[in-house]
């Protein structure tokens, strides 16, 4: 028996073939190989006793002697996928787990992931099954999934086809908190308007929690560490069960009453089930109307409840609240001792400035004076009065030079100065200057001037020349 012979036996039993199909592929197998034709048979072929020689979707491919048993990548994926076909239990199978990855493709179809704590499969709800869907599916539903299971060629990955999808018990939890998550949303309970400030520096810390849960050790040891001084106020509250609601929202009442500073509403993380007490409407209301600022700190970090997105502030953890509600004490020591010695170099600046204010102030003041300016009135009077009559005696002075000069140019000039060295003036005797011996005649009478007085004299003779 040859290798492909095997090959066909072992096929036809794997899908309870006869031994009379197993002689007819034989006999095909051998007839195709002699003419050296492309032969195929699909297992669901195989067990009806028909072949073909089309490309099924099962296709195996021989191409003679030199490459017996070996297959595409598209014969293997097609024959992968009529195992999957055939197997009853994959073509009617109901899967629970939790949604992920949801997308809604602008076709009309849905592609998610179902998952739980150990694996994941991927799955598609086509728009022509979306009768089978009630609700819009989001992550993280709890949800139970009708379908079939079924390889995609192409890709060579199976996958889930949803002809029907139903919330499970957590996912009709999802549910109402979605739907509460709106309706307080639209009433404007979330709205940043409403959240109170947390103080800075409180006195009185309030804290609705277990007694006997970890929550509460974890905030009265930050607290009591952050700040010794600080007076944390428990009220041991049922947080989880039917009684939980009506528990926190006594102990919110009750610390509020008490004039708490600050209140933490809170426990340790859980399931949906275990934190559903502050998902409750009622206690979302309790935390709205409290005067007094609430942390939210509920279950870890992705624990998200509608407390959370009422509360003041949400804290990821009841340890963070704590931080978030006591200051540290130490840090404000350090910060106020900081502060004195800035306000003490503060101080000394403004006081040393005030003082050169005041200095400056004085010499201002001074030189304002009615006195002082009477003073410097008095000596610039003086120093001009000094100044004008050394001005007034240098003119005088210059004023005497120039006289001295024009008098002695004027001597120069002067009659009498001319009289005293010998010579006269004559005129007749009416006064008038004689200046040519045509102006008397012989007989007249001339009056001579010299240097000490004149002469009455009578011309005897003229002589020109």
């Amino acid at each position: 028996m040859d290798s492909s012979t095997a090959f066909w036996r072992n096929l036809c039993k794997r899908h309870n073939s006869t031994a009379q199909d197993f002689a007819l592929v034989v006999k095909f197998v051998r007839t195709c190989k002699l003419s050296q034709k492309r032969i195929c048979a699909s297992p669901k072929a195989i067990g009806n006793g028909r072949f073909c020689n089309r490309k099924p979707k099962a296709e195996l491919l021989l191409r003679g002697r030199r490459m017996q048993n070996v297959y595409t990548v598209a014969q293997v994926n097609s024959y992968i996928r009529n195992m999957f076909t055939q197997d009853f239990m994959l073509q009617k199978v109901r899967i629970r787990g939790e949604v992920s990855n949801c997308k809604y493709h602008t076709s009309g179809h849905i592609y998610f992931t179902l998952k739980d704590e150990k694996s994941a499969i991927s799955c598609v709800m086509f728009s022509s099954d979306r009768r089978g869907l009630s609700f819009r599916m989001a992550e993280g539903q709890q949800v139970i999934v009708s379908g079939s299971v079924d390889v995609y060629e192409r890709d060579g990955k199976y996958q889930m086809y949803a002809r029907q999808i139903e919330l499970d018990g957590i996912g009709v939890l999802y549910e109402k908190y979605e739907r509460l998550k709106a309706e307080l949303a639209e009433r404007g309970m979330f709205a940043e308007e409403y959240k109170r400030p947390i103080p800075r520096y409180i006195k009185v810390l309030g804290v609705v929690t277990a007694e006997t849960g970890a929550a509460v050790h974890d905030i009265i040891n930050v607290a009591t560490r952050r700040n010794p001084y600080v007076q944390v106020i428990l009220y041991p509250a049922i947080v989880q069960g039917e009684a939980a609601a009506p528990s926190i929202i006594n102990g919110i009442r009750a610390l509020e009453r008490l004039q708490a500073d600050t209140i933490i509403v809170g426990r340790g993380g859980g399931s949906i089930e275990d934190l559903w007490a502050f998902n409750e409407e009622a206690v979302a209301q309790a935390v709205f109307d409290c005067s007094v600022p609430i942390i939210s700190a509920v279950g870890h970090e992705t624990d998200v409840t509608i407390t959370d997105f009422v509360a003041d502030l949400r804290a990821p953890t009841p340890s963070a609240a704590a931080e978030l509600a006591v200051c540290d004490f130490g840090q404000l020591e350090e910060r106020l001792e900081e502060c004195a010695v800035t306000m003490q170099r503060l101080c000394r600046r403004t006081v040393q400035g005030y003082r050169n204010r005041a200095e400056q102030y004085g010499v201002r003041l001074k030189y304002l004076s009615p006195l002082y300016i009477l003073r410097t009135r008095k000596t610039q009077s003086a120093s001009l009065e000094e100044r004008l009559q050394a001005a007034m005696e240098r003119r005088l002075q210059e004023t005497r030079h120039k006289l001295a000069l024009y008098a002695a140019q004027m001597k120069g000039l002067s009659p009498l100065d001319k009289l005293s060295q010998g010579y006269a003036y004559a005129s007749d005797v009416s006064g008038k200057t004689l200046s040519s011996v045509e102006q008397v005649a012989v007989g007249e009478q001339i009056r001579v001037y010299v240097k000490d007085g004149s002469l009455l004299a009578q011309v005897q003779e003229k002589q020109n020349g």
